[in-house]
């Protein structure tokens, strides 16, 4: 490990490294970049999606119908890693849809249309003079709200790197560009080398490095004599020329080339004093910063043998890739494929209408014969050229069986995490292994993996939270609940009054208790002894029975009530007693009586109902006399019951041949039907007897009912004797 005093000096010498694997695959760059940057015509329609970075997309403030202007902010960014994005161009918000995706998934996401004007008019630029004197607080929130990404294909917000937490010994500028085919760095640098120097030098004053290195491929000879033209006059500025070889562009590579360190494992450059940004993003900086514009376009190299006209435009983000490769002049062959990036990390383009995005470097048609497709995969031969490769010294091979397993331990183990899909492994693979296709695949599965762990514990965390917060509320209810009978029981051995009132109180309940009991009992002994067949019942049941005797006993004398009330014939509704209760036969005396208007039907119901009636009093009796009977002959026999017994037994035998002789009088006085009707309303008894015949278990219940009256009935008379 170098002290920070030999990493400047070994900086300043010159010395570089090597790293581990790579390949030198051909390079095919000068179909690009021999002309200058073109600018892409105004598309008529522009898909800007509202995330083009890595991190969280921010909150819409726009809608459809809307007007804007180029550079006008579309989104607002959110909370953590997010940036805003901007329209374009000048036009109109034609929609707000899900649109195919800049991805390899091609995941439609939110994107907002714009229809061009074809004016390109831009809102006022926000430039900032004196940044120099400016705080790092205020460039960075500048930053962000002009979108600034990293713009060499990971989309990383510049805000972040720009702010690091730690001293930075050195802030390399990435120019490698090692990929084959792009060139959009390349041509950046012959052109615009005084923009570009004006954008590092805002990052040394943000980041405060003690050295700033611009390395640059062996490659791209007038790319680096255009920018050493330019640093003639900054102390601080050098320019590091390193052997092309791919991934050498990878940050981690890089370093490694440039300092001899090694990132550690689930680190950053900035744990080690470094800070890397990519050529194109100090370019962005500046127009950001200096000129006070958003990121709304970026070079985009259009190459490929199937491009008539391959070069380097300016393009607005945006825009179909449809409408560059018309204007590029493709000349399709069949099976023509389309990468977006360059042969070993891009992708193949699924939509014609997928869109530019910040990370959008390169728009790629290679012929089939000069960068064949990949062909059936086989098995791996164990022939171990990934491993020689793979430049961050990884286990291709066992990582793809990891993978495969969907071992995700395994994998964080042999540290997928530090893949750089650099697709050096998939490349020398002669089993024809897509490879990096598997990575990527497990790397979203572990990512989703530990999401979905975290919500998961955060639930626990919830419900174990709940659950303890319910068990203190009741531990707190039950505390509460024992203060009380405390205090309660304290009270009671103050107030003697209040021990009385409880054993009073106690002491009714007991007794009630017993009366209850009692009373079951001498319900049993009177069935008994008035030959009445014995019913085992519940106090429940006792209870029931009860009240339907209390029920009959109030009918019956609704019904003699409503003889004495009995209306005349002639009565009108308005003349009519309204304090007759329609029930039972009672129904049927009124609407015979009145000369109110009953159906027929109706009043067929009401005097079959009244029958119904009369036979249950006469069963009612039938069941009685018996009973009544057989009490006055063991009055006349020499049982032993006592006098009270006896006279008891009177009292409610008399009482049942009283309510006997009612219900049979009330029958007697009932109106007769007209003899001149069709057909008779109430049918005889008789018939009426056979159509409502009791059950033997209802009969028992009459039984019970009716000394359950006597009972009531002796009770009341000994109570009027001893008054």
């Amino acid at each position: 490990m170098h002290s920070e005093l030999s990493l400047i000096e070994q900086m300043r010498s010159g010395k570089l490294w090597d790293i581990p694997g790579g390949i030198h695959p051909p390079e095919r760059k000068s179909l690009s970049n021999t002309s200058p940057i073109d600018i892409a015509p105004l598309s008529p329609i522009y898909y800007v999606p509202i995330k083009q970075h890595i991190g969280n997309e921010g909150d819409l403030i726009v809608s459809v119908g809307d007007s804007v202007l180029a550079g006008q902010p579309l989104t607002n960014p959110k909370e953590g890693l997010s940036l805003p994005v901007h329209a374009p161009t000048s036009g109109l918000i034609k929609d707000i849809i899900l649109h195919v995706s800049a991805h390899p998934s091609g995941k439609p996401e939110t994107t907002v249309v714009i229809e061009s004007d074809g004016e390109n008019i831009a809102i006022a630029n926000q430039p900032i003079p004196d940044w120099q004197n400016k705080p790092n607080s205020e460039l960075i929130a500048h930053l962000k709200s002009m979108g600034i990404a990293g713009l060499g294909g990971a989309g990383f917000p510049t805000y972040i790197k720009a702010n690091p937490t730690k001293n930075v010994e050195l802030l390399i500028i990435n120019a490698v560009e090692c990929e084959p085919y792009i060139t959009a760095d390349d041509v950046l640098m012959r052109h615009y080398a005084q923009e570009i120097i004006q954008g590092i030098e805002v990052l040394q004053h943000m980041v405060k490095p003690e050295l700033v290195v611009i390395a640059i491929e062996d490659n791209k000879p007038e790319a680096i004599s255009a920018i050493e033209k330019v640093i003639v006059d900054h102390k601080h500025i050098e320019v590091r020329v390193v052997p092309t070889k791919y991934p050498s562009g990878g940050e981690k590579q890089l370093i490694q080339i440039l300092t001899g360190l090694e990132v550690p494992n689930q680190s950053i450059p900035a744990d080690i004093g470094i800070v890397m940004q990519n050529i194109g993003t100090c370019f962005a900086i500046k127009k950001a910063v200096i000129d006070g514009e958003a990121l709304i376009e970026r070079v985009v190299t259009i190459t490929g043998e199937s491009i008539s006209r391959p070069q380097n435009l300016w393009v607005k983000l945006g825009a179909p890739i449809s409408d560059l490769l018309t204007h590029c002049g493709l000349v399709p062959e069949q099976d023509q494929r389309l990468i977006m990036g360059g042969p070993m990390m891009g992708f193949n383009i699924m939509d014609i209408m997928m869109p530019v995005v910040k990370s959008t470097n390169c728009i790629l048609a290679p012929s089939e014969y000069l960068l064949p497709s990949r062909g059936v995969e086989q098995a791996c031969i164990r022939c171990s050229l990934c491993a020689d490769a793979c430049p961050v010294n990884l286990l291709p091979q066992q990582l793809l069986w990891f993978s495969k397993a969907k071992d995700h331990d395994k994998l964080e183990e042999y540290n997928l995490a530090d893949c750089i899909e650099c697709g050096v492994c998939s490349y020398v693979c002669p089993s024809q292994i897509p490879l990096v296709q598997y990575y990527r695949t497990s790397k979203v599965e572990i990512k989703q993996a530990k999401e979905d762990k975290i919500k998961s514990d955060k639930a626990k965390e919830r419900f174990e939270a709940r659950q303890e917060r319910l068990e203190r509320d009741k531990q707190a209810r039950l505390q509460r609940h024992k203060e009380s009978a405390e205090k309660r029981k304290k009270a009671l051995e103050k107030d003697n009054s209040a021990k009385d009132k409880i054993a009073a109180a106690l002491a009714r309940a007991k007794a009630k208790k017993n009366e209850l009991a009692g009373t079951t009992t001498e319900v049993e002994n009177k069935t008994s002894e008035a030959n009445i067949p014995e019913v085992k019942t519940t106090d429940t049941q006792d209870r029931v029975a009860a009240a339907i005797a209390r029920a009959k006993a109030k009918k019956q004398q609704a019904a003699l009530n409503s003889d004495e009330t009995k209306p005349d014939k002639t009565r009108t509704d308005d003349t009519k007693p309204k304090d007759i209760k329609a029930k039972g036969t009672e129904v049927v005396e009124e609407k015979v009586q009145t000369t109110e208007p009953v159906s027929a039907e109706q009043a067929k119901k009401d005097k079959v109902a009244a029958a119904i009636a009369r036979a249950k009093a006469k069963k009612l009796k039938e069941a009685v006399e018996p009973a009544v009977a057989n009490v006055e002959e063991k009055e006349q026999t020499s049982d032993p019951v006592s006098a009270e017994q006896v006279k008891k037994d009177k009292v409610a035998a008399a009482i049942a041949r009283a309510k006997a002789k009612k219900l049979k009088e009330t029958n007697e006085t009932e109106p007769k039907t007209d003899n001149t009707s069709s057909e008779s309303i109430v049918p005889p008894v008789s018939e009426q007897m056979s159509t409502d015949s009791k059950t033997p278990e209802q009969i028992k219940k009459d039984k019970v009912a009716a000394a359950i009256a006597r009972a009531k009935a002796k009770k009341q008379k000994d109570q009027g004797e001893q008054k």
